[in-house]
């Protein structure tokens, strides 16, 4: 039976319609993903492939940046000061520090308000600092912020994290200025970030006391960590993020000790555990972060056990190359 062109127009909107309102659906779940961080083993996953805003999550790929930077550079983040940039006045939102042009703050001071109190002023000071050293340094001009951002995209393609675009430095979500990415492109920038030890240092601190240098003289501010499990047992961070159209979401890294073992020689030998849990969109994310957790163990003891087996690399293996 022939249908008329008209009917074959209308199936295939309609089969468009179909695949965009599934797209829509898949965002709107929750995505998860736990797995291994040192064997790179794919524990638990849903919608884990499903590109979606990730809000201040973000802020793990702008913390890794600034990190790998002032390692390169040979900075002293608890020394080296930045200055609150003018641009600081277009990010809008929350302002609990009240920074204002011209403040100026430590690198790690910045970073410890970007990454435990999600500082979206502290975040875009830190890009604006460090990206105008990179256009210093490589004798360019331009978008010291650009600079930056065009840094944690490179950092997400060497990662593999291939559906992956970030927009800013801190995750909000701006009119022309698409960013996304997964839950399984947030665990390779995870495993990534927390291989370094500035940075793992600042994630798992459940507040620190910082600085701000204003035109008044020093304000000094607490900074609690908003991930809820910060302090728990083995919970090294990472980082949480809530927007509307993110929902909320936490990237947790947890670590056991590493598991010794006596091989066949008589010697002995050790095997590192951390786990990567991440959760996006899901209104009760810490107790999903926590449940995760323990099932996320439950597949990995036994699989260890059984001689670490992988039948399909590709679709087991999560690897995260470590480029300079």
């Amino acid at each position: 039976m022939f249908l008329p062109k008209w009917s074959l127009v209308t199936v295939a909107f309609l089969t468009t319609c179909m695949q965009v309102r599934a797209q829509d659906e898949a965002t709107m779940q929750e995505s998860i993903m736990v797995m291994e961080a040192y064997s790179g083993k794919v524990l638990v996953a849903s919608n884990a492939a499903a590109k979606r805003p990730i809000a201040s999550l973000t802020k793990i790929a702008s913390g890794a940046v600034a990190v790998d930077w002032a390692t390169a550079t040979g900075t002293d983040i608890s020394t080296a000061r930045i200055s609150v940039p003018q641009t600081v006045t277009l990010v809008g939102g929350p302002n609990p520090m009240n920074l204002q042009p011209g403040d100026q703050m430590t690198v790690r001071d910045a970073l410890y308000a970007a990454l435990l109190a999600s500082d979206n002023l502290a975040a875009l000071s830190v890009a604006d600092h460090v990206g105008r050293e990179l256009i210093s340094r490589r004798g360019k001009s331009g978008d010291p912020v650009g600079e930056f951002v065009g840094e944690m995209n490179r950092l997400a393609k060497s990662l593999g994290m291939t559906q992956t675009r970030f927009a800013n430095p801190h995750g909000l979500e701006r009119p022309g200025a698409k960013a996304f990415s997964t839950a399984a492109d947030v665990a390779r920038l995870s495993v990534y970030a927390m291989r370094r030890n500035a940075f793992t240092f600042i994630v798992r601190q459940k507040e620190r006391q910082i600085t701000v240098y204003g035109a008044t003289g020093p304000r000094n501010y607490t900074i609690r960590n908003s991930n809820e499990l910060a302090g728990e047992t083995g919970i090294l961070g990472v980082k949480t993020g809530t927007t509307s159209a993110a929902g909320p979401c936490v990237s947790v890294c947890m670590e056991r000790d590493p598991l010794v073992r006596t091989k066949p020689d008589g010697s002995k030998g050790a095997t590192p555990r951390r786990l990567i849990v991440v959760v996006l969109n899901n209104p009760d994310r810490f107790s999903r972060a926590r449940s995760l957790i323990r099932q996320g163990w439950a597949v990995y003891d036994p699989w260890l056990s059984a001689g670490a087996p992988v039948k399909d690399k590709r679709r087991e293996i999560i690897s995260v190359p470590d480029p300079s």
